[in-house]
């Protein structure tokens, strides 16, 4: 039995989806079961009652335990849980000490490892679903709005993301590791409205904003906190005119190309 905590967000739910392909027992957490939409074939449980009866390797999306983990991983242990799958952040990898991000999902491996399972720490890049924020501004023929136009990254799809949890919960090859993820392309943010534009047949365009500008934008959004708002400006700071590293992880995890930003809004829009 595999646990799949965050089982309806963005990559949980194709994780689940790639596990029952793979004919796995998947038991999957969500905070509304009724609610969940979730596969017949999957056993869907709250998240606050974490049932782990007979569960031997479970998936861990820190976002659902931003306030703190609590015992769950004392708990897991106990009950025979052998394995466990975190969706951590490439941001572990910036030695900054202002980076909440990073210093977040560092905090949650490093109490992962000293319990002495078996474990697989999965770090992708920005996620192609952050710009899904756009939607309603591009669908209105409006702007979009933000910061340091020549950034560039190389937003990963979800899809991906949940093909390599899929397989460091399947087999054994990727014990131990920690697979940097990235999409197959660097994009600034005005090109990457320009795609969903084209996806959405929608004339879309980009127009820049102060840093300071955005700020005040950012804090006034549901969920985000100073410290997020700070360390996401000084990434996207950080990334004008940077060359972006693509990792091949992807691809040489799964054996198939990562899936470029156009498909994820061919998907989405």
């Amino acid at each position: 039995m595999i646990l799949v905590t965050g089982a309806t967000g963005n990559v949980g739910r194709h994780l689940v989806g790639e596990l029952l392909c793979a004919d796995a027992k998947v038991r999957a957490l969500t905070r509304a079961p009724a609610t969940a939409r979730l596969p017949s074939e999957a056993e869907v449980a709250r998240t606050d009652e974490m049932p782990l009866d007979g569960v031997t390797s479970m998936f861990l999306n820190p976002a659902v335990f931003w306030s703190g983990l609590g015992d769950v991983l004392q708990r897991a242990r106990d009950h025979g849980v052998r394995r466990v799958v975190m969706l951590s952040s490439s941001a572990t990898l910036d030695d900054d000490p202002r980076n909440a991000i990073g210093a977040h999902h560092l905090e949650v491996e490093r109490a992962i490892e000293a319990t002495g399972l078996e474990w697989t720490f999965v770090r992708p890049g920005e996620f192609a679903t952050n710009t899904l924020a756009w939607a309603d501004t591009i669908r209105a023929g409006e702007p979009v709005r933000g910061p340091y136009a020549r950034a560039r990254s190389a937003p990963i799809h979800e899809r991906d993301i949940a093909a390599v949890a899929a397989r460091a919960l399947l087999s054994d090859g990727l014990v131990g590791a920690k697979p940097v993820l990235s999409g197959p392309e660097a994009l600034t943010h005005p090109q990457m409205v320009e795609i969903i534009g084209a996806a959405a047949g929608i004339p879309a365009r980009f127009e820049e904003i102060s840093p300071e500008q955005a700020r005040q934008e950012m804090l006034g959004r549901p969920y985000m906190r100073e410290e997020i708002v700070d360390t996401l400006l000084r990434a996207r700071a950080k990334a004008v005119d940077r060359e972006v590293e693509i990792s091949p992880e992807v691809e040489r995890i799964t054996g198939r190309p990562a899936r470029t930003f156009a498909e994820w809004a061919a998907d989405h829009f």
